[in-house]
């Protein structure tokens, strides 16, 4: 059956497009955290959004199940293939051909673009008609708008922009069942039942595989500065935030690493030292400025800081905050954790989550950076094995005790289905099961993802 099937795929996309090679298989069964990984019958690369429910109908009628992915980018298992077990493989469905992207609407700032489409390629898109989109992190090259829309991604702008379903006003999605849902109208007032582009913002590909969405985009800023100053803790660093931003003024980006975290960037990366290196924190934050050259920021004489104006100099800025995550992989395969608390919460969490860890076998060293405008965490534990799940439990559970959220901006995935009962309530969970039950009742759709 596997046999016949495969061969049915290649003749809706191509022979070239069906990847049944272990070794050629090998970037699309592993995630980009290198701890979760699992076996599939093939990679399918579609092309266009006809081809994508044709390959749905396909392995729907085979009762094969289907993994939706992008990038690959993510570092929750919500893109790869499970572990294994009874049952047939799953096929891969790839949307990296789905690269339509049109013109810019410049009257209502939106444009469609295809879930293929690299965040990196949106931006660039958007700049040239005078336009930004508002999502960017540090993946943008590599990461793709229907993995973004997927798991609902943050990223370095939400204390400006919002989340990506903010960002999101149409959705074109193909159903379990091969059937295409599109609403790519755009519009600003449409109160006509239930939204379903946001309900698929965030699903992880449980519900279907998004095909191209409506995004509204946002004028960029005319000019900015970028600063790194050195803190004490987050809550000196909100204060910071709150007492330097001139009322008006536009704040783009609120960021903080531990010292820890900033010691591994610079051994890491061979950027220099930018504060004093005995600081316990530092705060990387971005203001608009009215005219190039401006710093709209009002950062008291007796702070060690360095600020930026020009675009090099901000890009050298940014690296230190950017080369976090790669700064904590080049140690080994870390226990990645994105996590959020209440705003305020941030010291009180990481005294009590380190405290907890200590007690944890083999935790060599735990790094802590991330937005701290959004109240989101990235917590990268190394020295357990990546199948050793006691850091894990014991970080989401001082989560759920400090009333925060175990997903922030990466989802829940495969790491997390187990733990999602800590942040959200049975009714809550019950409702989602409802959801997925009524859309893909046979659970074809990325089984073990999101919904344990």
């Amino acid at each position: 059956m596997d046999d016949q099937l495969l061969h049915d795929l290649r003749e809706i996309v191509g022979a070239e497009h069906v990847l049944v090679d272990v070794d050629v298989m090998s970037p699309y069964v592993v995630d980009w955290s290198r701890r979760f990984s699992g076996p599939a019958l093939g990679v399918v690369r579609p092309a266009g959004t006809e081809q994508v429910a044709a390959v749905v109908r396909l392995c729907a009628a085979a009762g094969v199940a289907m993994i939706p992915q992008g990038g690959n980018t993510g570092l929750v298992g919500g893109s790869v293939p499970g572990p294994g077990g009874p049952g047939a493989a799953p096929v891969i469905v790839s949307t990296r051909r789905l690269t339509r992207l049109d013109p810019v609407d410049d009257l209502s700032g939106q444009v469609t673009v295809g879930a293929g489409v690299l965040l990196a390629d949106v931006h660039a898109h958007a700049r040239e008609a005078r336009w930004e989109y508002g999502v960017d992190l540090a993946a943008r090259d590599s990461a793709t708008i229907g993995g973004t829309i997927g798991t609902n991604a943050g990223g370095i702008r939400v204390c400006c922009h919002g989340m990506t379903r903010r960002q999101v006003v149409g959705i074109e999605a193909v159903l379990p069942d091969g059937s295409v849902l599109s609403h790519l109208g755009g519009l600003t007032k449409d109160n006509t039942g239930y939204d379903l582009t946001s309900l698929f913002v965030g699903s992880e590909g449980t519900l279907g595989i998004v095909t191209a969405a409506r995004l509204q985009l946002v004028r960029p800023p005319t000019a900015s500065s970028v600063a790194i100053v050195a803190v004490h803790d987050a809550a000196d660093a909100l204060n910071l935030v709150r007492n330097a931003v001139p009322t008006g003024v536009r704040l783009l980006a609120a960021e903080i690493l531990d010292a820890a975290t900033l010691r591994r960037v610079v051994e890491v990366s061979g950027l220099p030292m930018p504060v004093s290196a005995d600081a316990p924190h530092v705060l990387l934050i971005e203001t608009e400025s009215a005219e190039r050259g401006d710093v709209e920021l009002h950062l008291p004489d007796d702070r060690d800081a360095v600020v930026a104006v020009d675009p090099v100099d901000r890009a050298t800025l940014w690296a230190y905050r950017e080369r976090a995550a790669e700064a904590a992989a080049a140690l080994g395969v870390p226990h990645r954790f994105d996590v959020s608390v209440p705003l305020g919460g941030w010291d009180a969490f990481v005294v009590d989550m380190t405290s907890r860890l200590a007690d944890v076998p083999d935790v060599d060293e735990v790094l802590v950076f991330g937005h701290l405008a959004d109240g989101n965490l990235h917590v990268e534990v190394l020295g357990p094995r990546p199948d050793d799940e006691r850091a894990d439990e014991v970080v989401l559970r001082c989560v759920a005790d400090h009333h925060g959220s175990i997903s922030a901006e990466h989802g829940v995935g495969r790491a997390k289905a187990a733990y999602l009962h800590l942040t959200r309530s049975p009714v809550e969970v019950a409702t989602m099961r409802a959801i997925k039950a009524a859309l893909d009742p046979r659970n074809l759709f990325n089984p073990g993802v999101l919904l344990d």
